[in-house]
């Protein structure tokens, strides 16, 4: 494959397993969009968030995904507010297929109820709250995917085949 698969969805819905399984199976590089803006800014989403802002947090997702139109064969792990930005979409679709990984507020929750690296969701770690962000951000999701892939109950090989087919 040389087109690039931008992975999106909410935090937790297993952008970066499933990340993991298609470079691994189909030989794919992999950027983690957060761990690589970590890298290049030498401290954590958290440390940007409270030090800069969410704004230049945005501004440096732009930024990478700009920078990656250029390659090829690598599948992306977005933060979860990538796709809210219209000049982000318009990144990832000049090189590749947007794909949207789908769960239930539930299992968001379970997956992500002991991490603290999730700025958004610190102080309200808590399903309602979790559903109420989905909510809002679902239309963008949905704007922006060529495929949506629900991940309840699936591994991550499953996963990746429904998006290789």
């Amino acid at each position: 494959m040389n087109e690039n698969i931008f992975l999106i969805g909410f935090m937790g819905a297993g952008k970066s397993t499933v990340a993991r399984a298609l470079r691994d199976e189909y030989g794919m590089r992999l950027i983690e969009m957060d761990e690589q803006i970590e890298k290049q800014e030498g401290r954590t989403i958290s440390q940007i968030f409270a030090e800069d802002g969410e704004d230049c947090f945005r501004a440096l997702e732009t930024a990478l995904l700009k920078g990656l139109e250029c390659t090829n064969n690598t599948v992306v792990s977005c933060g979860g507010g990538v796709p809210m930005r219209k000049e982000n979409v318009a990144a990832m679709r000049r090189s590749g297929k947007i794909i949207y990984l789908s769960a239930a507020p539930e299992t968001i929750y379970d997956r992500v109820k002991n991490a603290h690296n999730r700025p958004l969701l610190e102080g309200n770690m808590n399903v309602e709250y979790i559903e109420a962000l989905m909510k809002k951000r679902l239309p963008k999701y949905l704007e922006a995917a060529d495929i949506t892939v629900e991940t309840d109950g699936k591994s991550a090989l499953q996963i990746c085949k429904e998006i290789r087919s």
